[in-house]
């Protein structure tokens, strides 16, 4: 029994002693050894305490090297784990920390703005760079196209343009049409929206537009220099509007490419608000239509004048200033510029300096500017250095008034050419001093083409007549007067007036389809 009971044991502690098994082997190793053995009641009473034991020891090995097992498993785990947590922080943060970080990064773009100078107010909401890095990089491409931090703070929403993705391409663009680069700070200077444009979506249909209204290529470029806020128009709005309007009231088609060269700023104006009221507002001081049409076509720039703010204003002053209400119409048309001056002021200086050298008064300063509104603008200077020439010429300062009222533009011309027409006056024509203050228009025409042949006509035929007789005409008129049987030596034409019939000369290939329709029409 005893070596019965001894293997018995022996059996389970050498299977215990093996712990590295499973527990479910050991378990079975054991149950199936003590089921084929038949023991004691007292033996198997031992036998089971003793059992107990070993396995109370064995559980507690394996329990310790199990434990072991786990904890070295879970800290791989919770390393594995920590690592993965510190790598999705990165790649997959929550809301909150993505919304954390943007704020930080944009707290530390905008104090580098301001340590610049730059006022970032109004950039929350718009997309900046996230880092310092970029943003200094932007500022700094800004800065070397020549715009200063005033500037950018004119238009700080610029920062929001991606140098690679926006303003190279635009600038690119540009250049291949020929803006020249020169240009480039005071084009952006004036619209720097430009750099938020797409080249396909945005400009390229302007230009194309442009050049469809037969501005020539080379000429593109200009208009853009010039008036570079058309790149954000749409050809469907004010633009289209405004040419077909001028084209309405007589501007010839052929003439719209030059014109828009000229004064691309047409393009801009509302027709309702600007040009339609310009137009009607110089149809009421009596000037035809065509004929403002025409003056549009010459000078398309009189349209920039502002109605109200200088316009209207100006009148108001040539009125004040014994310009007759008759003849506002041939002051505007022959000096369209007049306009648009600081008039005021000028007419109050002029008139003062006329009257200390000449003694002029009131009335006649005002038929002067009626018969010369370039006056106005006349230097100082000027108006001496040919006083000077007619006083040494012979001339009281009576005759000299008079002549000048009689014939302003002799304040204006060439000292030079005045000099040879007088000395042939009196050298070959051999006349009196008191025909010139008749007829001081004498040194307006040409030396060459009009007062030597005419002057061997009538000395050939031994006629005597007056300078007016002799110039104040066309050549056919004189050639016809030469031809007559018997002349009228005092036959004279009355003296001329502006004739608005130059202005309004029919064009033969002219044809418009538009009509001006009712006042609400533009706006």
């Amino acid at each position: 029994m005893k070596i019965v009971s001894h293997a018995g044991i022996t059996k389970p502690s050498f299977l215990l002693v093996h712990y590295e098994l499973p527990a479910l082997t050991f378990h079975k190793s054991h149950l199936t050894s003590t089921s084929s053995l038949c023991i004691s009641s007292y033996n198997e009473k031992r036998y089971g305490l003793m059992l107990r034991l070993h396995c109370s020891a064995a559980g507690r090995t394996l329990s310790s090297r199990s434990s072991n097992l786990r904890l070295s498993k879970e800290d791989k785990v919770n390393t594995k784990r920590d690592q993965v947590s510190s790598a999705s922080l990165y790649t997959h943060p929550s809301l909150l920390q993505m919304k954390n970080e943007r704020i930080a990064n944009r707290t530390r773009v905008y104090e580098f703005l301001r340590s610049i100078g730059v006022v970032p107010d109004e950039l929350d909401g718009l997309e900046l760079p996230v880092t310092v890095e970029v943003m200094h990089e932007r500022v700094d491409f800004l800065h070397k196209l020549g715009l200063t931090i005033e500037d950018i703070n004119n238009y700080p929403l610029v920062l929001g343009c991606s140098v690679k993705k926006n303003m190279i391409p635009v600038l690119d663009y540009l250049g291949k049409l020929g803006v020249r680069k020169s240009t480039f700070t005071d084009f952006l200077r004036r619209y720097p929206q430009v750099l938020h444009a797409s080249v396909v979506v945005d400009l390229a249909p302007v230009v194309k537009y442009l050049q469809g209204m037969d501005i020539k290529p080379n000429d593109v470029p200009r208009v853009l220099e010039k008036y570079p806020e058309v790149l954000g128009f749409k050809l469907e709005g004010t633009m289209s509007t405004s040419v077909a309007y001028l084209i309405g009231i007589g501007v010839a088609r052929r003439e719209i490419g030059g014109l828009l060269t000229k004064y691309p700023e047409i393009l801009g104006m509302r027709v309702g608000r600007v040009i339609k009221p310009f137009v009607e507002y110089l149809e009421s001081l009596g000037i035809p239509r065509l004929a403002v049409a025409r003056l549009i076509e010459k000078q398309p720039y009189i349209l920039g004048f502002g109605l109200e703010e200088k316009v209207k204003p100006n009148i108001k002053s040539l009125l004040e200033y014994h310009v007759r209400q008759t003849s506002l119409a041939a002051v505007v048309v022959q000096y369209p510029e007049i306009i648009g001056l600081d008039l005021e002021t000028k007419l109050l200086n002029q008139q003062g300096f006329l009257n200390s050298i000449i003694g002029l008064v009131p009335d006649e300063f005002g038929r002067i500017v009626e018969k010369m509104p370039q006056i106005v603008s006349l230097s100082d200077m000027a108006i001496v250095n040919h006083v000077d020439f007619l006083k040494e010429c012979g001339f009281s300062s009576e005759q000299v008034k008079k002549m000048v009222v009689g014939c302003p533009q002799l304040l204006a011309l060439n000292i030079d050419i005045m000099k040879r027409s007088y000395d042939y006056f009196k050298t070959t024509m051999d006349r009196p001093l008191d025909d010139l203050i008749m007829f001081p228009a004498f040194f307006t025409y040409s030396l060459e083409s009009t007062i030597k042949p005419r002057h061997k006509m009538v000395a050939k035929k031994g006629v005597k007549c007056s300078l007016a007789w002799l110039l104040n005409c066309s050549d056919e008129k004189f050639e016809e007067r030469m031809n007559y049987d018997s002349m009228d030596i005092e036959e004279m034409e009355m003296e001329s007036s502006f004739d608005f019939n130059t202005l309004m000369e029919p064009r033969n290939d002219e044809s418009s389809d538009y009509e001006d329709n009712s006042d609400g029409e533009y706006l």
